[in-house]
């Protein structure tokens, strides 16, 4: 007699989760709308890198594929005499300094005027050593973010002009990329930010799911398609796909 109970017991609690599950299901086609949506995949971030200086290509230490970290140095213009300059600047600043502070020591023998020109060849010092680190800085090209160069447009010993900025390398995200999603403008005030978006790469059968993270405020002048992003990760930059944006009807 227990066991019946319990045995019917049971058969309720099943029949109950199928009813749940069936109302669920329900109200998920009665109040969510699937709009339809192409995208393509772009990188997180994307960097097209140039020198600020002229010069001739000096060292170039990197290649297609390799993946760098934020402030490395891709690469640098020959700077001998810039190095040479900036070694000169760094001990005119040092006995400068030693100066200035020797005359702190012993101001009240001496009369400001005097105290004011060792101040003066101190500031004037520090502010050349300044100079000539910023010159030296723009003869080399680093990281603004971690990421792999796809593309390198520099030998050693091309020349650089300044006159005209050139692009060196192309740098972008490693792993991180975004979902450019592209639907009709008749759902902008369906479509919203942390929507799910269940989407197939072009190519292949496997099922993809992630959050919309914005959606674009302004239509695309050529289509008049409505834009919105979704971040996902290690995708092959220039693939498409479409899926479904999820959203609930007003």
């Amino acid at each position: 007699m227990k066991q019946r109970q319990i045995q019917y017991q049971n058969n309720n609690t099943s029949i109950l989760s199928k009813w749940l599950m069936a109302i669920m299901l329900l109200s998920t086609a009665l109040f969510a709308e699937e709009i339809y949506a192409t995208f393509t995949v772009q990188p997180l971030k994307r960097a097209e890198l140039a020198f600020s200086a002229g010069g001739i290509v000096d060292k170039v230490n990197v290649d297609v594929g390799s993946e760098v970290k934020a402030g490395e140095v891709l690469a640098s213009l020959k700077n001998d005499e810039l190095k040479a300059l900036l070694d000169v600047a760094q001990t005119n600043y040092k006995y400068a300094k030693k100066a200035y502070e020797r005359q702190l020591k012993v101001k009240h023998l001496i009369d400001q005027a005097q105290l004011d020109n060792f101040a003066f060849k101190y500031e004037q010092s520090k502010a050349q050593l300044t100079y000539q680190k910023a010159l030296l800085e723009k003869t080399l090209l680093k990281a603004p973010f971690d990421g792999v160069i796809y593309e390198k447009l520099i030998e050693e010993g091309d020349v650089v002009s300044g006159a005209m900025i050139r692009t060196a390398l192309k740098l972008q995200s490693t792993h991180k990329r975004k979902l450019i999603l592209a639907f009709d403008q008749k759902y902008h005030d369906l479509v919203k930010a942390g929507q799910t978006f269940r989407y197939k790469v072009d190519g292949s059968d496997t099922p993809r799911e992630s959050r919309i993270s914005k959606v674009y405020p302004a239509a695309r002048s050529k289509d008049r398609k409505l834009e919105a992003e979704v971040i996902a990760e290690d995708l092959l930059p220039g693939l498409f796909g479409d899926g479904y944006i999820l959203t609930q009807k007003p």
